[in-house]
């Protein structure tokens, strides 16, 4: 079925941030983050604490969701500064999210299922929302559906 949504803050309070440089393609719906180069990536540390932070659409130039940036546009993005807020943002070829699968990052700016950790080494990831809807990438390749996801940040 299609979905019909075109912006990816959905719902809640958020702080726009002056525009980076992607320093290599970013997709809206990414979660992002600032390098010491001044550069904005996608998020790249797997399960790590991380702020709410997105990319958006740039539709000051009148691109949507499905159009991403290059290495060296500016990214427009925002911090959600509200837990209950909600954002359109990407699951990872992969994985499946039922409502209130709990998310952290994946480590490439899309988000994954978090898993607690039953080894003797415990590695604590940072959950960063919950899905609010279900969507299956369980079979996915990168040439498969968007992969986008309704998520409440926690």
């Amino acid at each position: 079925m299609a979905n019909d949504i075109r912006t990816i803050p959905l719902r809640g309070e958020y702080q726009y941030h002056d525009e980076y440089l992607a320093s290599a393609a970013i997709k809206p719906g990414m979660l992002v983050e600032i390098v010491s180069a001044g550069t904005m990536r996608a998020h790249a540390s797997a399960g790590a604490k991380c702020a709410p932070w997105f990319a958006f659409e740039d539709s000051l130039q009148g691109n949507d969701i499905a159009d991403d940036y290059a290495s060296g546009d500016r990214v427009r993005s925002g911090i959600f500064t509200t837990a209950g807020a909600e954002v359109y943002a990407l699951l990872a070829n992969g994985e499946t999210a039922v409502i209130g699968t709990q998310l952290v990052s994946n480590g490439d700016g899309y988000l994954k299922a978090y898993t607690a950790d039953s080894s003797a080494v415990i590695v604590e990831e940072h959950i960063i929302g919950m899905a609010k809807e279900a969507v299956d990438m369980s079979g996915s390749s990168g040439v498969d559906p968007d992969g986008r996801i309704k998520v409440v940040l926690l």
